[in-house]
């Protein structure tokens, strides 16, 4: 078998991968109905496609893994990656794009993959640094990307950016197929396609409802169809899955206290950690005339990556660190670390120094938090279950981070003042906003303090007697 160190660092860098899908195009954003000579309302599908690809994704690849192999789902994520990316670098028109954005949304599902493939191969005393490392890729990607993002499109031709991830892809591939070892641990039965059917309309309705609400408006009949529909339909599913001798997901193992309330949890800190994405890049690069510090993209983002690299640092430490205090008080430092960001950012936001200590420390209160979750999960559920676990937490926190962008979108899209015949948001809509994220972080601490503290008689690693 390949070193522990080698797997560990082959799928972490599937996890950074993964995450640079969702900063990949946030510079040419704005651009993207003059460059791909297409409405607004439509280009808006070049980001929601991903985001509905990857919620409904990540939680089935999670089942196919524990029943065909956690690795080879992982190589078909990261094939239909380079598929995606090259036919968005190829496609001349809006469609091409959207499919090929849908496709890269998919990769998603490597995190929590790779983080079964860790408990399934690695030694007991390597396991919870190695959680802490890939989890946090969820954060790291994204601000690492951002700049690399930002530089190519200042630089060079928009489509650069999918062939960039094409080769990233192709790189990564070959490095898990290459280091990763097969993991031999397999869970009996069928595939409940019925199920992921019922599970991927059900998310869909409930996401685009979220995603497309500002645009279409929230009262709107499309809305409420969306919404009220996904709801009734995720009824119909969960109760069609606790009657079945195989579902997709043990809705009964994930009722459980820990399991829950970390899922509770999750959506509070994936709305804390991309409502600060949301709002400082924006309140980085408004004019200073307008209120805003008057940066480009690629300097506001320096300002943005430092926080990945605070999570990428924290990671070793905080799976140390689980093991000494538990990763639920972890989760509630991580918490607390949020609280204390946003605090920090209502009451001091005028210097960009200031938005970059914010910044840092929401990198602290992600890297604990985002280290914790998978730990909390893997405790409390069985080893045959730890993919489809992890992937209905990750899918948890892509809820948060769903919502954030909605309804932080619409604070700063509804306050707004002109300047230079462009509505910009407002400092109070910032300053709500920064409200808002301090709320979801209150609301992780508080869910975070009632997680049940016993460590799962399920956790066992596979090298040890039982």
């Amino acid at each position: 078998m390949p070193r522990q160190g080698a797997i560990v660092g082959v799928l972490a860098t599937a996890g950074l991968a993964s995450s640079f899908m969702f900063t990949l195009v946030v510079p040419i954003q704005s651009k993207l109905p003059e460059l791909l000579d297409a409405s607004r309302e439509d280009t808006a599908w070049v980001v929601t496609a991903t985001l509905l690809a990857a919620a409904v994704t990540t939680p089935i690849a999670g089942r196919l893994g524990d029943m065909y192999g956690k690795r080879r789902v992982v190589l078909v994520l990261l094939a239909l990656l380079v598929l995606g990316s090259v036919i968005a670098a190829v496609s001349p028109g809006i469609v091409g794009v959207i499919i090929g954005r849908a496709l890269q949304g998919t990769v998603t599902g490597v995190v929590p993959l790779g983080i079964s493939i860790l408990r399934d191969v690695l030694r007991e005393d390597r396991v919870d640094s190695a959680i802490a490392l890939i989890s946090a890729t969820l954060g790291v990607g994204g601000s690492l990307g951002l700049p690399i993002s930002a530089f190519i499109t200042e630089r060079a031709d928009w489509h650069i950016l999918f062939w960039v991830a094409a080769g990233l892809g192709v790189v990564v591939f070959a490095l898990v197929l290459w280091i990763v070892p097969v993991s031999v641990l397999r869970t009996a039965g069928r595939f409940d396609f019925v199920g992921a059917v019922g599970l991927a309309v059900g998310l869909s309705g409930i996401l685009l409802a979220i995603s497309r609400g500002n645009e279409w408006g929230w009262a709107s009949p499309a809305v409420l169809a969306c919404g009220i529909g996904g709801v009734v339909v995720l009824l119909v599913w969960g109760w069609f899955e606790l009657r079945i001798a195989e579902p997709l997901l043990d809705l009964r193992v994930a009722a459980r206290p820990a399991v829950l309330l970390t899922n509770i949890a999750s959506i509070a800190m994936g709305f804390a950690l991309f409502s600060s994405n949301v709002n400082y890049p924006q309140l980085l690069e408004i004019p200073v005339a307008a209120g805003g510090f008057g940066l480009s993209l690629l300097a506001a983002s320096f300002i943005i990556m430092p926080a990945g690299l605070v999570m990428m640092v924290l990671s070793p430490f905080s799976g140390r660190l689980a093991k000494t205090v538990g990763p639920k008080l972890l989760l509630v430092l991580g918490a607390i670390a949020l609280i204390v960001a946003y605090a920090f950012t209502i009451v001091w936001s005028s210097e960009v120094w200031h938005l970059l200590v914010a910044n840092l420390i929401i990198g602290v209160g992600i890297g604990f938090g985002y280290a914790a979750m998978p730990m909390l999960i893997m405790r409390s559920v069985p080893q045959t279950e730890t993919g489809a676990s992890n992937g209905l937490n990750a899918l948890f926190r892509s809820l948060g981070t769903s919502m954030a962008a909605a309804v932080v979108g619409a604070i700063l899209a509804t306050y707004t003042a002109e300047f230079e015949g462009t509505p910009l948001p407002t400092p109070y809509a910032f300053q709500l906003s920064f409200v808002l994220g301090g709320a979801a972080a209150v609301i992780a601490l508080v869910v975070a303090l009632f997680i049940p503290r016993r460590r799962d008689a399920h956790e066992r690693h596979p090298s040890l007697p039982e």
